[in-house]
């Protein structure tokens, strides 16, 4: 049978006790890791409750959550190392010292922090508002901090820099309880203006879902190439913007068929000349 070396005997005999404190240090490292990371859960999850309890908004809640998170898990590490025999005072001097090269290698990080915490503070927008940042428009399902959350129209996930929605526009159609339609319907110049507009107000005071204040706006917009463009501006609430949209569209056109009203569309004459030969 194979015995061991004598001299990895003797070592192992003369450092028994630093293998020992070795193996105690990283056993406690694992298990402060392990009950640190459910303890962090815990405290993270408690404190999105407490928020919720009190009705904080949804969009904030999300973010301290996150922060909160990641801030209890920093320490988690640091505890951690502490427990290997890691000098924390030598530690924070090597991180100071390269403070610098950090600070450049995570400025897009950086930036995308301080965007959040400017939107949480100041609220442009909230979760479920649909809006429109940065080319996207979308529903917002949650506001991280270095993202922000949408669902686009046809469910698609877009996770927005917060950086690139506080450098631009930021177009919220949620905000107010109304919003106005802004409809433009092209008739011949035969048509009846006068019976078209009264056909169109027509049709918006049979829609139940068009607010009668402030009041529907119709009006001769354009001269246009070939026809006569109305301009139609009712006001519904937020909610029903596009039922009404769609609904609305539909039945103008129907009444305006019904009532004999043109709705013209481009054409082009060709004229031909016959040479003889």
């Amino acid at each position: 049978m194979e015995t061991t070396h004598p001299v990895v005997t003797n070592w192992l005999t003369d450092n028994s006790d630093l293998l020992i404190q070795y193996s105690v240090n990283i056993i406690s490292a694992i298990l402060i890791l392990f009950v640190g990371s459910f303890i962090v859960k815990l405290v993270s999850k408690g404190v999105v409750n407490l928020l919720e309890s009190k009705r904080v908004d949804a969009s904030m809640v999300q973010f301290i959550g996150s922060l909160v998170r990641y801030a209890l898990l920093v320490m988690v590490v640091i505890a951690a190392l502490g427990s290997l025999g890691v000098e924390m005072a030598s530690m924070i001097a090597v991180l100071a010292s390269a403070s610098l090269a950090i600070g450049l290698a995570l400025k897009g990080s950086l930036s995308n922090f301080a965007s959040g915490v400017l939107i949480v503070i100041f609220r442009p927008f909230k979760t479920k508002d649909h809006i429109e940042v940065s080319g996207v428009a979308g529903s917002v399902q949650a506001i991280d901090i270095f993202h922000t959350i949408l669902t686009t129209g046809d469910n698609k996930m877009v996770a927005v820099p917060n950086s690139k929605i506080m450098s631009g526009p930021i177009v919220n159609f949620s905000r107010h309880e109304a919003r106005r339609i802004n409809f433009e319907i092209g008739v011949s110049y035969q048509s009846d203006l006068k019976k078209t507009k009264e056909v169109i107000a027509r049709v918006l005071k049979s829609e139940e879902r068009i607010l009668a204040l402030p009041a529907p706006t119709i009006g001769v917009l354009a001269l246009a190439d070939s026809s006569v463009n109305i301009a139609v501006r009712p006001w519904v609430k937020t909610a029903d913007y596009w039922k009404v949209y769609y609904d609305t569209l539909q039945a103008i056109k129907e009444e305006l068929d019904r009532e004999g009203i043109q709705i013209p569309y481009p054409q082009m004459s060709v004229h031909l000349n016959r040479k003889e030969i």
